[in-house]
């Protein structure tokens, strides 16, 4: 209970028009400006992988590149990739200007770098630690893994395919 009262005093502290429910709390996208929560964006039987990264993080500079190449290799088929920036309001240019130099065709979404953490920790149950972060979704909407720190590909490729067939 402790965990979702932060949350909710910390939508309210920062003024974010609603907090939906208190596990999936209300993003800005990117692209539309519309909120949304990353719940919206599970598409009916497919995986969706979360990549939660800043525009000033080295690693996440070095992996949006191949999972931009992954999610146009599994959009049309069993996956997709989200992006989630902690950048917040302040950093919203620097974080539009990332995804615009990569050409990102994935959809990102952005908040406060205190709403990211409380959503990672509340759905998560682990600690908030940095960027990069990933978060799996299964194709039923629940949390299949998480991983803090560079995760290849592949990885995630075999993942998925091992949690297919099971």
């Amino acid at each position: 209970m402790f965990k979702i009262a932060t949350v909710v005093y910390i939508f309210i502290l920062l003024g974010v028009p609603d907090v939906g429910n208190a596990s999936s709390p209300l993003f800005q996208n990117l692209k539309s400006g519309a909120f949304e929560t990353i719940d919206d964006h599970n598409q009916q039987g497919k995986w969706l992988v979360v990549m939660i990264w800043a525009h000033d993080c080295e690693v996440c500079e070095r992996e949006v590149g191949d999972y931009q190449r992954f999610h146009q290799k599994h959009a049309d088929n069993n996956a997709v990739v989200l992006g989630v920036t902690l950048d917040g309001a302040a950093r919203q240019q620097a974080a539009v200007d990332f995804v615009a130099r990569h050409q990102l065709k994935f959809e990102n979404l952005i908040a406060e770098p205190e709403v990211v953490a409380a959503y990672y920790q509340i759905t998560t149950g682990s600690k908030w630690i940095g960027t990069p972060s990933f978060l799996i979704f299964g194709p039923d909407g629940e949390l299949k893994a998480k991983q803090v720190g560079a995760v290849e590909t592949d990885i995630v490729e075999a993942f998925i395919a091992a949690s297919t067939s099971n």
